[in-house]
């Protein structure tokens, strides 16, 4: 792909967010479309966000557990770009309209207090730079058709990759902890629609360990000239397959003595 088809995917992008009617597989469209196509896509997007007069807040981690992964027939992690606007405060509730089809993951959410090294960044460097870790909500939406109807081709990693990983809201437990003051691996979280408990999960389904899952973000981004900074965000991966939030649904994550969150959807 060029630049101006980087440019002209995220247009695309931006403009079924903006109208609420999801665009055509990027995949079918440029079909030699590559990984770094795709992040070059999303760039392109969250750059026309910036331009609007958005701000970075951090960063979303996708794809780290065998669920997840299996959700959607994809073996490689991915990631996003959190923006301020994405932010819904603990219990709140979503208007009607903000999303097309919402769905929510649970996560541990990592906010930092340093800068992480790139390529070389190790697992302490992750505790060191760690402020605290949370229970999160992270929500999905997606503006891209998740199955084209005339071929039947669903939508693969080049496509969730240019829709910002699917990224599209963030909700962060009130509680706070140390990173060290929980095995991040043993923490669970039973998630509950309208009362009804629909997934359970461990930490461990993150790639074993959702501090690894924030070293390979470190790792990657060096790739592309990124870096975590001190104060981001950085949703780990979610350890439960995601669930689907129609309108009037209720959400509500116990984390056990790791907290709670929680959001609706009117």
């Amino acid at each position: 792909m060029t630049p101006d088809q980087h440019a002209e995917a995220a247009a695309q992008l931006l403009q079924a967010e903006e109208t609420g009617q999801q665009c055509d597989l990027l995949s079918l469209a440029y079909p030699g479309m590559t990984l770094d196509d795709a992040y070059a896509v999303q760039a392109a997007l969250v750059a026309q966000k910036l331009a609007q007069g958005h701000r970075k807040i951090g960063w979303k981690i996708g794809l780290t557990s065998r669920a997840m992964q299996q959700a959607l027939n994809i073996t490689t992690p991915d990631s996003g770009v959190l923006l301020d606007d994405m932010v819904f405060e603990n219990a709140s509730t979503v208007p009607a309209g903000r999303f097309i089809q919402p769905r929510v993951e649970a996560e541990i959410a990592f906010v930092m207090k340093s800068p992480l090294p790139g390529r070389d960044c190790t697992r302490d460097d992750i505790l060191k730079a760690t402020d605290y870790v949370a229970p999160s909500l992270e929500i999905l939406d997606t503006r891209i058709l998740r199955t084209d109807p005339k071929t039947g081709q669903a939508r693969i990693i080049t496509d969730t990759i240019s829709d910002n990983a699917a990224n599209a809201g963030i909700v962060m437990g009130a509680a706070q902890h140390p990173v060290d003051a929980f095995d991040l691996r043993r923490v669970g979280a039973i998630l509950k629609r309208d009362g009804v408990v629909e997934e359970t999960g461990l930490g461990a389904g993150v790639l074993d360990d959702p501090v690894t899952s924030v070293l390979w973000l470190a790792r990657r981004m060096a790739d592309y000239g990124q870096q975590i900074e001190a104060g981001d965000i950085v949703l780990s991966g979610s350890f439960i397959r995601p669930v689907e939030c129609p309108p009037g649904t209720q959400i509500h994550a116990d984390f056990a003595d790791f907290g709670t969150v929680e959001i609706s959807f009117e």
